[in-house]
């Protein structure tokens, strides 16, 4: 076997990136793509320092024709889909953006690597959003979706379109259900770094007051950098299918808010106030995986929960300062 050449898609973004820095690490050709490669500046993977190491290539996810002359040109052995508007509270200003880049984009990758024919192995990332409301059972594969946001909606699309392809032409494409995962390169408009740099300015003498919404909706959250390596395992299965990938335990918003003040020796309560401006149209008040198949498949369980989690997200931000 020669070296093997993976693109991904939406490689600036946190995942991307983190997916970059770990296939670079198992001898992979990586290659990523940006609607406009000359204009992006892939700080993620600058700050990974892998930014010499990775290919780039401008690729318009909406257009079939661009998908398929990337797909010529590289000749990749593995796909990850990780692009597409990525913030639900952000779909619901910008729902046709959201669809077009999540369930069309998705729709071109799997029509172009059926056009070309090639023994591509394809992986879309999935949301847990597609699940909605699931009471108080942790969700599995088997869950239905009933999507609550315009992001949850184009994510379970993109879910369906990748089963059909791989039923109806046998395509090796798998979809990643993930949970709530997080990471230094968490852009600030996601609650998760609002709430860290937030604490760390506070902190650091900053007079700030931090704003929130709902503080008691419930979320499993994860870590990024583990997360990227369950995409890679389903990839190297000899069988396509879909994985929910969690760490098996939800908190409340409050409690990522109390942990991260705790770690800075900080009253959380000093400090933030719930806003009702903030409140989204519709939101998901417990969500949480159970990842059971996964570690009986891939082999893969999640060693850091929220706790840990936000004591990265701290240390790392109070390094920058």
């Amino acid at each position: 076997m020669g070296q093997k050449t993976a693109l991904i898609c939406g490689i600036s973004g946190q995942d991307g990136a983190y997916l970059a820095q770990f296939l670079l690490n198992k001898g992979y050709l990586v290659c990523g793509t940006s609607r406009d490669a000359q204009m992006s500046s892939f700080q993620n993977l600058v700050r990974l320092g892998i930014r010499e190491q990775v290919k780039v290539e401008s690729m318009a996810l909406n257009d079939f024709r661009s998908v398929l002359q990337i797909l010529n040109k590289i000749e990749p052995d593995e796909v990850y889909n990780l692009a597409g508007q990525s913030s639900v509270g952000l779909s619901f200003q910008l729902p046709v953006e959201t669809l077009e880049s999540i369930a069309t984009g998705t729709l071109n990758l799997l029509e172009a690597i059926r056009f070309t024919g090639a023994p591509i192995k394809f992986y879309n990332a999935g949301s847990s959003e597609c699940f909605g409301d699931i009471g108080a059972v942790p969700a599995d594969e088997l869950t239905p979706f009933r999507p609550r946001s315009p992001y949850a909606v184009a994510k379970s699309a993109a879910f369906w379109e990748v089963a059909n392809y791989r039923e109806a032409y046998g395509i090796f494409a798998c979809s990643g259900i993930l949970f709530n995962h997080e990471s230094p390169l968490r852009p600030r408009r996601f609650v998760t770094q609002k709430i860290v740099t937030a604490a760390c300015k506070i902190a650091q003498g900053a007079s700030h007051q931090l704003q929130l919404g709902n503080v008691r909706i419930k979320r499993d959250w994860g870590w990024a950098p583990e997360y990227v390596q369950a995409m890679y395992l389903m990839l190297q299965q000899s069988q396509a299918d879909d994985y929910v990938i969690a760490t098996g335990e939800s908190y409340s918003l409050e409690a990522f808010v109390i942990e991260t003040f705790k770690c800075l020796g900080l009253n959380w309560q000093d400090y933030v106030s719930s806003d009702q401006n903030l409140f989204r149209p519709t939101d998901i008040s417990y969500s949480c995986g159970n990842p059971s198949k996964a570690a009986k498949q891939l082999g893969w369980k999640a060693h850091y929960k929220m706790p840990e989690v936000v004591k990265m997200m701290v240390d790392n931000a109070l390094k920058l300062e």
